[in-house]
């Protein structure tokens, strides 16, 4: 399995660049060209160097993901994009300005102005993906590295993001931290998927959110009201509204899913507006809830007006 997976990293980076009109020194090698026909090139503006045995190919504007390939290739074999790096590449978090990360399978002195090397022997092959033709660290493994450098909420935004974008959802996420065992950001990361499924009890979401009712300077809701046989989290029976507050532990499961979706058709099919909002947005996110929950009043209240 190991060998395999060493093979395929291998040819992986052997691949890597073309996409994005970067090339190696020793990839051009690889292919017959020559020492001299490689300088010919760069003096006829056809190759241009970025980096040391580095070429951007055609054209020698750099963009982000043009930058982000020359900085792998620059790593050598064993090499992809890392940590923050990645993460802006998966699309779960934002890299810090004027670096690039880069992990390589082997220990590595490297320095390059502008690029972090992380020298990681102990990096598995099966944890470098390609994703738009670049070498980066699987979701879960970024992930693990975030968690050594981000406060718990913006990490929780990279877990919730990764979910959002179907990279990998939480309980999975929670599953395969027994395979990284030893790793120093699995102990934050589990403390943080403890928080995700367990923290808000419904007591705790209820006083976030008559929080966020108060300061939209709305009416309190009734909450813990049976409507339509369901019991519900909040109910403005003047407006119609109903509002559910879901958190990660009971809503995930495609069986509850069901049960939500059945919920809302009832309230609409008796004339009632159902919302829903996420633990997170309630959370972290209050003023987009705010936002949504003054207009829907504002929609409902002249609708009752006619």
């Amino acid at each position: 399995m190991g060998q395999k997976s060493d093979t395929r990293s291998t040819q992986t980076w052997q691949l890597a660049g073309k996409q994005h009109g970067i090339v190696t020194r020793q990839q051009l090698l690889a292919l017959g060209f020559g020492p001299r026909s490689i300088e010919h090139r760069v003096a006829r503006a056809r190759l241009f160097p970025v980096s040391l045995g580095v070429y951007a190919v055609g054209w020698p504007a750099l963009n982000q993901k043009r930058r982000w390939m020359a900085a792998v290739l620059a790593g050598g074999e064993g090499a992809a994009l890392s940590y923050r790096s990645a993460a802006s590449l998966w699309g779960i978090g934002r890299e810090e300005d004027g670096r690039i990360d880069v992990s390589v399978r082997r220990r590595c002195e490297l320095r390059r102005a502008g690029i972090r090397f992380h020298g990681r022997p102990g990096l598995l092959a099966d944890d470098i993906l390609r994703h738009d033709d670049i070498p980066v660290t699987s979701p879960t493994q970024t992930l693990l590295d975030l968690a050594t450098e981000l406060d718990p909420i913006p990490l929780e935004r990279a877990v919730n993001d990764a979910d959002k974008r179907g990279l990998i959802d939480p309980e999975t996420l929670r599953d395969q931290l027994v395979r990284y065992r030893g790793q120093p950001g699995v102990r934050p990361l589990r403390h943080l998927l403890d928080k995700l499924f367990f923290q808000l009890s419904d007591s705790d979401l209820e006083i976030y959110f008559r929080r966020l009712v108060k300061a939209a300077k709305l009416p309190m809701p009734l909450s813990k009201q049976r409507v339509n046989t369901f019991e519900v989290d909040f109910f403005w029976p003047d407006l119609g509204l109903v509002v559910e507050t879901d958190g990660l532990r009971y809503h995930r499961t495609p069986s509850a899913q069901l049960k939500d979706a059945r919920r809302d058709r009832a309230h609409v099919i008796a004339g009632m507006t159902p919302l829903r909002f996420t633990h997170y947005e309630v959370r972290y996110e209050p003023g987009r809830v705010r936002t949504a929950l003054s207009k829907t009043i504002k929609l409902l209240r002249h609708r009752i007006r006619l």
